[in-house]
């Protein structure tokens, strides 16, 4: 592809996750102009946020086949455009039924976007020779804090969440074709094992529940902070757009500068001991934006919550692949699994909580699954574990 920029396996990487958060992020910023313009209450808008995590769910646990047939540098150059578009669409939607109807491919074009960016780190990680996982996940946060900060300066300069995201289709589209143009799929892992792939679905022993109980209120406080800061910042203090997404850009910067220190805080650290830290932080954020009285200090306990959860579903992951109870791959299932559906289907229909009993009780119901996951930290195992 001509004028693409050459870039070495690792980097590509970095730019997809990139890439692939900033064309998903900037709708977050505006889910207060979208809900004002359907003129109805949080309960609702929650329930048509739900389409994108029902499509994403299907996608994840159905389309990796259909990926391998299609080719993945298609799919990714493709598909991010792809996300822009029908995001640009979505925001037209007259009413959270169509909301919810127009999410619905959204979700499925995320969920193969997921497998595709999350399989090619792990690849070039092993062909490579060292650790970018992480890394690479700070690469979305960093693309998803640049969507908050672009859609704050639109909202402040009075541009509709319609024209806003019709702008981010061709930013997607350049930024495809200079940093992917040059992508081709890494080789698969050679693999020896004799494990078989996972099922669809992947029951859970009762040390994986120990887990999920860990990973429960990170995933919850991510996705919260993801669909209702904005929202919150609107309505707790009557913060203009611009504040509003800066809320948003707030726990992604925090969340992306924890990720790319992650690996070398664990090798000296034991996982159990820097989750207890993180999961700490994240209850003091959450303290915070419960009861804050201050738009500054709101800020403050969101990039406190994006802090907190930055690697706790990592650790966690890691923890259950280095179970020797039955294979690595149905525990990794098992987890990832379960800890999706909370991070994917509970923050829209915190919606309902938000509405009839206050935002900021939205965010307190946090305070208690952060202290289960205090409590079952222990799980995650005193001893270093590697990411790769």
């Amino acid at each position: 592809m001509p004028l693409a920029l050459r870039l070495n396996p690792a980097r590509r990487v970095f730019a997809s996750f990139a890439i692939y958060a900033f064309a998903m992020g900037n709708i977050f910023p505006r889910l207060g102009d979208v809900q004002r313009q359907m003129g109805v209450g949080e309960g609702a808008l929650g329930l048509g946020l739900i389409g994108a995590p029902v499509g994403t769910l299907f996608a994840l646990t159905f389309a990796a086949p259909l990926l391998e047939r299609l080719g993945h540098r298609r799919v990714l150059i493709w598909g991010i455009p792809l996300l822009a578009f029908l995001y640009a669409v979505a925001v037209q939607a007259p009413s959270p039924v169509w909301l919810f109807a127009m999410l619905l491919p959204v979700g499925l074009t995320i969920g193969c976007v997921e497998i595709i960016v999350n399989l090619e780190a792990d690849r070039v990680e092993h062909q490579m020779g060292y650790r970018i996982m992480n890394r690479a996940h700070a690469f979305w946060s960093i693309g998803f804090f640049s969507a908050g900060l672009f859609g704050a300066a639109m909202a402040g300069l009075g541009l509709s969440p319609q024209v806003h995201l019709g702008l981010v289709l061709p930013l997607a589209g350049l930024g495809v074709w200079l940093l992917l143009g040059e992508f081709q799929p890494a080789a698969p892992r050679p693999t020896t094992s004799v494990e078989g792939p996972a099922p669809r679905f992947a029951a859970p022993t009762a040390a994986i529940m120990l887990l999920v109980a860990v990973t429960v209120s990170a995933m919850l406080m991510e996705g919260a902070s993801m669909d209702w800061s904005a929202i919150y910042m609107r309505d707790v203090f009557g913060a203009g757009p611009f504040i509003a997404g800066v809320a948003v850009a707030a726990f992604a910067f925090s969340q992306a500068l924890m990720r790319f220190y992650a690996d070398g805080v664990v090798e000296r650290f034991s996982p159990a001991h820097v989750a207890r830290v993180l999961l700490a932080i994240m209850l003091a954020g959450c303290f915070v934006v419960t009861l804050s009285p201050l738009p500054w200090l709101s800020l403050i306990g969101f990039a406190m919550m994006g802090l907190g959860t930055s690697a706790i579903f990592p650790l966690a992951m890691s923890a259950a692949a280095q179970r020797q109870d039955r294979p690595a791959a149905l525990n990794i299932a098992a987890l990832a699994q379960i800890s999706f559906m909370v991070f994917l289907l509970a923050p829209p229909l915190l919606g309902f909580v938000a509405e009839h009993y206050g935002i900021r009780t939205a965010f307190g119901i946090g305070l208690p699954l952060i202290l289960l996951s205090l409590l079952t930290a222990g799980s995650l195992g005193r001893r270093t574990t590697a990411f790769a």
